[in-house]
């Protein structure tokens, strides 16, 4: 028998932490500071030389940037906080009773909080002896799905007794994902009230040398573009899909065409009205709410433009939460029943 004061051994769970990129804990200058000093350190992020790029980060970097982040923060930040945030709340929300009785859907950011290591531990406490990381990027890139994984990985190498683990693969190219994304976008198109001269597919950008170096990220960002177009094909009646990269930093050479230079651009090649959506990204977030949303906008009618707009994301839209419940529990098969 065991003594009275012995902990109780919690009933065997299987458990599903849903992974994105991360947001400051506020919109003030000091956390988007903090924030950016963990996300710019990571190597997997900045590919450079530790001892060539930290003293710029500390330097030049870590003192500018962070005001101009903390101010385009503020103009999307809600009362639920920050927009990622919340909407990745949301999906684990919507999840909570999707595969059954004996799991548990959980969150967590790769940067900030709520942190990787806090939560698998969370999960373990709560009796989850196998754990599927699922980090919301239907693209592969080592600075975003690998680094999620790192992180998960370096808490669960200083556990003694570590739980089973799997991780979701990038659903770029999934029936499922495609279909979600197509109904989605088909959706909001019909709900304009104008017919967009073209549709741009803008996706995240990364350093042209994440391609070079064998990063499938690129190739993956045009299939997903292709698919969506042949599955809009019939909404598109002969319009055009254009691919472009945002968020462009520093003085490297990135992926293009460029986001910005491209909507500058339509409006003197004849397109005139345009909407935007952002297939990169499982929720929206800073980058298409500010970059986009808003900035793009401005680019986009200062050219010239006359109607522009932006399609969310998935987010926790039916559609995406029957898109993410598919491909989880075809990754959980073995370990959950099927209902």
């Amino acid at each position: 028998m065991l003594p009275a004061d012995h902990p109780t051994i919690p009933a065997p769970r299987v458990g599903v932490l849903l992974i994105n990129l991360g947001t400051p804990d506020s919109a003030d200058t000091r956390a988007v500071r903090r924030y950016l000093a963990e996300f710019l350190s990571d190597r997997r992020v900045v590919e450079l030389p530790r001892i060539a790029w930290q003293p710029i980060l500390r330097g030049i970097v870590l003192t500018t940037r962070p005001k101009k982040s903390a101010h385009a923060y503020r103009q999307v930040w809600s009362e639920a906080g920050s927009p990622l945030a919340a909407v990745t709340r949301a999906q684990a929300a919507a999840l909570k009773d999707a595969f059954g009785d004996g799991v548990l859907v959980d969150w967590a950011m790769r940067y900030g909080n709520p942190a990787i290591a806090d939560r698998l531990a969370a999960m373990k406490a709560a009796g989850c002896e196998r754990i599927l990381l699922a980090p919301l990027y239907p693209q592969y890139c080592a600075a975003t799905t690998a680094t999620a994984n790192d992180k998960a990985f370096a808490a669960l190498a200083q556990w003694r007794w570590q739980p089973a683990i799997r991780t979701l693969p990038p659903y770029h190219d999934d029936p499922a994902y495609i279909a979600a994304l197509a109904a989605r976008v088909g959706e909001q198109l019909d709900a304009l009230d104008f017919a967009p001269d073209a549709l741009i597919a803008s996706f995240h950008g990364m350093p042209q040398r994440t391609l070079e170096r064998g990063d499938p990220y690129h190739c993956h960002c045009q299939k997903t573009a292709r698919l969506l177009g042949e599955a809009l094909r019939e909404r598109l009646a002969g319009r055009p899909l254009t691919v472009a990269f945002q968020s462009r930093f520093g003085s490297a050479k990135w992926l293009g065409p460029a986001t910005d230079t491209t909507l500058e651009a339509m409006p003197a090649q004849g397109v005139r009205k345009v909407a935007v959506v952002a297939p990169g990204f499982s929720a929206d977030c800073l980058e298409t709410l500010e970059e986009l949303a808003i900035r793009g906008r401005e680019s986009f009618l200062g050219a010239g433009g006359t109607h522009f707009a932006y399609l969310p994301c998935l987010n926790d839209s039916a559609q995406g939460v029957d898109m993410l419940r598919t491909i989880l529990s075809r990754e959980l098969e073995g370990w959950v029943a099927r209902g």
